[in-house]
């Protein structure tokens, strides 16, 4: 669900041009509420919103929840006093991802390979390959648009552009289901109309500081020069990218393959709490959760980091790096109750801070040790994220001393951190046919 403004003057035929403009941005039409119309056809025309809760936000909005101001990361208390007979939807983002991943590959992935998924709901197509049997880059935008709406019931914007800038600026002025071709010879022409905000990367932070130097839109971006940028922004690449974003121009390539930096999961608390096991449940459970993600694409992670949000809605990260990578949730529970108690400042129950990475003991010794001593801290949210992901598949993982000692003494020539993984994989099996709720590992 895009926030960014948009210009109704800007979606207008700007000419039929189509040479060199081999850059497509398809961006699907408030995603999660489409999907769930979609599935729930009684709720069409209905304000929709995604987001339940007390203190939830909202996730999307349908464009009949729109109008009545309603915006995503708004909190949703505040979204049912402007939109009171809404629909109110929880999250379903199993579901989405799946959806997501077939429109990704029955739709777009036949157009071309060349394409860069940015979120669940969005991406670019580099076209260049393709037109030999398509013809026009149009054609190509119009038959996505024409499939996605038959075969799954949403919509969904496209922009046509020379480059992924004005692509993507062009797809938002052209929501909700509409298709903007911009040529090449009037892309600085449709970017400089633009708001400061229409651009992508400026933010409420940077456009402040360009106000302050009276730059009000883009037109009054493109007349400063480079120097003048870069006194104003304080830096000389960001600067250099506002010069070129100002005229329009981009020449960052399409990327079929994203490389995913980190995985995560975090939710915050109806009531904030300083009761340990309640902050253990939500890490257990969102450890469970990003382990799956790892085995369900083949990673594997080196970097635990814990997140902490208190009630004063200051929040707090840290982070341990194993010495193995893995994609045991077992293995990132312990670890990551390890890396909350140096947060707080507990005893540490794994014994010298950061607990070893492998999983024996399991995550019951930490919880055993923990007793009922409320935490020194009251707690809003609690979860954690992966990061220094490496394939699982290319990744080699030397055992430990103690990984060949217990492999010698055991009956079956396993650890038990392999068990415990195999265990893990058993349970992706259940869930993947029953359901994510199906079933969970024990502590």
């Amino acid at each position: 669900m895009s926030n960014a403004p948009r210009i109704a003057a800007a979606n207008r035929d700007w000419g039929h041009d189509e040479t060199g403009c081999t850059v497509l941005h398809i961006d699907m039409d408030a995603f999660y509420a489409s999907l769930e119309i979609a599935r729930h056809p009684e709720l069409k025309g209905r304000p929709v919103i995604i987001g339940t809760g007390p203190r939830s936000v909202v996730s999307a909005a349908s464009y009949e929840a729109r109008a009545y101001g309603v915006r995503s990361a708004m909190a949703s208390a505040r979204a049912r006093q402007l939109c009171p007979n809404g629909v109110f939807l929880p999250v379903d983002m199993a579901y989405y991802r799946m959806m997501s991943h077939r429109i990704f590959t029955e739709v777009f992935l036949r157009v071309t390979d060349r394409f860069e998924k940015v979120s669940v709901d969005e991406g670019y197509m580099d076209v260049s390959g393709a037109l030999l049997a398509w013809g026009r880059p149009s054609a190509i935008g119009a038959w996505i648009r024409r499939e996605v709406a038959s075969r799954f019931h949403v919509t969904c914007s496209v922009g046509i552009a020379s480059n992924k800038l004005v692509a993507k600026m062009a797809s938002t002025n052209a929501k909700p289901d509409g298709m903007l071709l911009i040529p090449r010879a009037r892309q600085a022409e449709f970017v400089q109309m633009m708001p400061l905000r229409g651009v992508p990367g400026i933010g409420p932070s940077l456009e402040r500081r360009l106000m302050a130097w009276g730059v009000n839109d883009v037109a009054a971006l493109a007349a400063m020069s480079e120097e003048s940028l870069t006194r104003a922004c304080g830096s000389a690449t960001l600067a250099h990218g506002l010069w070129m974003a100002a005229r329009g121009l981009d020449d960052r390539p399409v990327a079929p393959v994203r490389v995913e930096k980190s995985i995560g999961s975090e939710e915050t608390l109806l009531n904030d709490t300083t009761d340990r096991r309640v902050v253990y449940g939500l890490l257990r459970s969102a450890c469970d959760e990003v382990a799956g993600t790892l085995r369900r694409r083949g990673f594997l992670a080196r970097t635990v980091t814990v997140k902490l949000r208190f009630a004063d809605l200051s929040y707090r990260t840290s982070s341990h790096t194993l010495e193995r990578p893995t994609d045991s949730a077992a293995v990132l529970y312990r670890q990551s109750l390890a890396v909350l108690h140096v947060m707080l400042g507990l005893a540490d129950s794994c014994g010298s801070g950061a607990c070893g990475s492998g999983a024996r003991g399991g995550a019951a010794g930490v919880d055993a040790d923990a007793g009922d001593a409320p935490l020194p801290k009251i707690i809003r949210l609690a979860g954690m994220s992966v990061s220094g992901l490496c394939e699982a598949g290319a990744t080699a993982v030397q055992p430990t001393m103690d990984d060949l000692l217990e492999e010698s003494d055991s009956a079956d020539s396993r650890t038990s951190s392999e068990r415990m993984r195999s265990a893990e994989a058993a349970l992706d099996a259940v869930r993947r046919r029953f359901g994510h709720k199906a079933a969970s590992l024990g502590a």
